[in-house]
């Protein structure tokens, strides 16, 4: 079951409205009792239905959730539509510059404290969930990949574990390797992160700072699952068959 229903993100667009999409279980008609983990994503317009998808395609994950029975709700905020770059803005912790785009300044640090101090809150209020560290989860792809790598480790006492597919370290990685190396994380930590064979030829470098992305979190000794993806390109088509993957690793428990 999806919900949907409008917010409001004052510290960033005002009172703009933009979608929420919460996924529930289906137990939560016939267990009342029962709480769950919650799995926070972005660009929540991508996430379940094809019909609201950017392009067109969605990662079909209500259908992947439903199938696998998977006991976790699901909480994805849409983006920032503006074309003044404003998802590149909400979803950069830093401020970088970039040929096609210019200088974006970053307010990726903005989104996370709304995120975490009125978002979470209000999903915590409103269904049935585990709020402690350890069953809440954060994940994206593209700018939406970088800003979940960057939650996790900025955000460690809130959120334990990760999935960043096609994170996009090209913009900063300077800062994210300084991040990597500095921030304080539980040795709990899990983290999912892939990259598209296909998608590395797209940005200068982008080889050499997913490798040594992971070679730092590996490192800092996070559980780290790390692919490329063969023949990955970056577009939801791809991410969607990236879901096993993902989400076992999210839920995986020894």
């Amino acid at each position: 079951m999806i919900e949907k229903w409008p917010i409001t993100i004052p510290e960033l667009t005002g009172n703009e409205e933009r979608g929420v999409y919460v996924y529930l279980p289906d137990s939560i008609n016939h267990d009342p009792g029962r709480r769950y983990p919650v799995l926070y994503m972005f660009d929540g317009h991508n996430v379940f239905f094809d019909s609201d998808a950017t392009y067109g395609k969605s990662w079909g994950l209500k259908e992947y959730m439903d199938y696998t029975q998977t006991q976790v709700i699901i909480a994805a905020v849409e983006c920032n539509h503006s074309p003044d770059n404003g998802r590149l803005q909400e979803y950069s912790p830093y401020t970088f510059s970039d040929p096609d785009f210019g200088t974006i300044t970053g307010r990726g640090r903005t989104t996370m404290e709304w995120m975490t101090k009125t978002f979470k809150p209000l999903i915590d209020s409103r269904y049935p969930t585990l709020p402690d560290r350890k069953n809440t989860f954060i994940a994206g792809s593209s700018m939406g990949g970088l800003m979940s790598l960057y939650a996790v480790l900025e955000y460690n006492h809130i959120y334990s574990r990760a999935a960043a597919l096609s994170p996009s370290l090209w913009t900063s990685p300077a800062q994210i390797e300084r991040l990597i190396r500095q921030a304080y994380v539980e040795n709990d930590t899990v983290i999912y992160m892939d990259y598209g064979s296909e998608e590395l030829k797209s940005h200068r470098n982008m080889a050499s700072c997913f490798y040594r992305a992971v070679e730092q979190l590996l490192a800092r000794r996070v559980y780290l699952t790390s692919r490329i993806v063969p023949e990955g390109r970056h577009c939801e088509a791809c991410w969607e068959k990236q879901l096993p993957f993902m989400m076992h690793t999210l839920t995986y428990d020894a």
